[in-house]
């Protein structure tokens, strides 16, 4: 089995339902277990800035899928949640990136892994650190890649404790390591 890092997010409707909904989705599969799922944080667009806060979490899984089929998978859900295609770092209803796979290093038509943005992003790291702050991705790990992003560039990263009480309403004792 391998271990997969998913990055989930939205800014559009209901932020916390669509990002919950898409994790009971994966969680009804049989080829995907869910491992560990952060909280929920608010966080400042990235790329275009003039759209609403986002939501944004992380998710490690454990699948048997090949990493294209991952993506096949998460892309799927994201259609199926009513996500439209808009333009890059736009407003979305629903977002999910493949953050890594094992420690697997790919270049193809569509995915890259390590996920390229991964070191770049406090609301990618920021919720990594509280599942996986030790887990080595290119030889780093989330913690140092958090400690060392500068303050002015990655944006605000804010814990929303309302929407992280919902999360862990739907998903009882599984927030954190599960």
């Amino acid at each position: 089995m391998a271990e997969v890092g998913l990055g989930l997010g939205a800014n559009l409707g209901d932020r916390g339902g669509a990002i919950i909904s898409a994790l009971q989705a994966l969680d009804a599969m049989s080829s995907v277990r869910l491992t560990a799922l952060s909280g929920l944080y608010r966080t400042a667009p990235w790329g275009l800035t003039d759209q609403p806060d986002f939501l944004n979490m992380a998710a490690l899984i454990e699948t048997e899928l090949q990493p294209l089929e991952v993506l096949k998978t998460v892309k799927a859900l994201e259609l199926a949640s009513g996500r439209r295609v808009r333009e890059r770092w736009g407003p979305r209803e629903i977002d999910i990136d493949l953050l890594f796979y094992d420690n697997l290093e790919l270049v193809s038509d569509g995915l890259v892994l390590p996920h390229p943005g991964l070191f770049q992003r406090r609301f990618v790291l920021a919720p990594l650190v509280e599942i996986c702050p030790d887990r080595p991705i290119l030889g780093r790990t989330p913690v140092r890649g958090l400690s060392d992003l500068p303050g002015e560039t990655s944006g605000e990263v804010v814990p929303d404790p309302l929407e992280t009480h919902r999360l862990a309403l739907a998903f009882p004792g599984r927030v954190g390591r599960i």
